[in-house]
């Protein structure tokens, strides 16, 4: 067993950061939500937090989940909007209410309980790309909505229910995750993301349900997902490779197996989903829909994270 955090390509910064922590002792729980933390805080991810993609009334909704492999205890929150740092609100869902998730208000009315200071996730560079996107259905940013008065648009100047607005191409699939394997040989997972670009307000992905985007179990591993989360959603994928995992699988062979559940799927061109996954003992692989993605990684001995290839069900691996 070595300390070992894996993460999505985005997660470089964040993941050198744990890994300090991890090396001084610190746990794998607080090493991932402090990973999450240092990626959300970053404008130039568009991904995730402070300066993600907005929906389609301009405003940034932010979901994350997190998760303690020695326990099973979870913690998630959704369509957050108006605070920052999802994350760490995620954590305190998971060690402060009877709760795994809360969405929307009640996830907002959390965060003002809890002392968090209210914070716009929008900057000037998001704002600008929402205007670019729908500057020819005549909205400005004098006239974008607010989510709270969301009933008084829909006959407004963007109609929420026209897909030509929004229509079938995805601008951003992005979303940062971490795994981590601390000394104490605990596992951890957490997951963050700003969701689709110019999503319906509300839209909720994987990335905050347990068991789609993120899975946790110290007998077995971990795994989390990035990319159209609705595909992890409809085939449960990170709980269903843990349970691979669980069935005596290799760890090659439970994420080829979780491909395959994706690949029955026949998900629309563009629509991909990635996946990493860690076991008990350190091993760990990062496995795709779609040939060419990445995935980082960095141990105890290593001085930085360093990119390796996921496995597709085309890699020489599965043959």
């Amino acid at each position: 067993m070595t300390i070992t955090i894996v993460s999505s390509e985005n997660g470089r910064s964040g993941a050198m950061a744990a890994m300090q922590l991890m090396r001084e002792g610190g746990s794998a729980l607080d090493a991932v939500e402090l990973a999450c933390r240092i990626v959300e805080a970053d404008p130039a991810d568009h991904s995730v937090g402070y300066g993600g993609i907005p929906n389609l009334l301009g405003e940034v909704e932010l979901d994350a989940s997190i998760m303690d492999g020695r326990t099973l205890a979870a913690g998630a929150v959704a369509a957050l909007h108006g605070y920052g740092h999802p994350i760490t609100l995620a954590r305190r869902v998971m060690e402060e209410t009877p709760h795994v998730l809360l969405a929307g208000r009640g996830a907002e009315r959390l965060a003002a309980e809890l002392g968090q200071r209210e914070a716009d996730q929008r900057t000037d560079a998001a704002i600008q790309r929402w205007e670019e996107r729908f500057a020819q259905r005549n909205v400005d940013r004098g006239a974008m909505p607010a989510l709270r008065t969301a009933a008084s648009v829909m006959t407004g100047p963007l109609n929420l229910r026209d897909r030509a607005a929004w229509g079938e191409r995805i601008d951003t699939l992005g979303t940062v995750n971490f795994l981590a394997l601390d000394g104490q040989g605990n596992l951890a997972s957490a997951v963050s993301t700003s969701g689709i670009g110019w999503k319906y307000p509300g839209r909720v992905g994987d990335s905050p349900l347990i068991g789609a985007g993120n899975y946790c179990d110290n007998r077995y591993g971990a795994a989390a997902c990035t990319g159209m989360g609705e595909l992890a959603v409809r085939a449960a994928t990170a709980r269903s490779l843990v349970l691979y995992l669980k069935l005596g699988m290799s760890l090659a062979q439970a994420g080829a197996e979780a491909l395959r559940d994706l690949d029955f799927l026949d998900a629309r061109e563009g629509h991909y989903m990635n996946i990493v996954a860690l076991t008990p003992d350190g091993e760990h692989a990062g496995f795709t829909t779609i040939p060419g993605k990445q995935y980082l990684y960095q141990q105890s001995d290593m001085k930085e994270p360093i990119l390796a290839d996921r496995q597709s069900l085309t890699s020489d691996t599965f043959r």
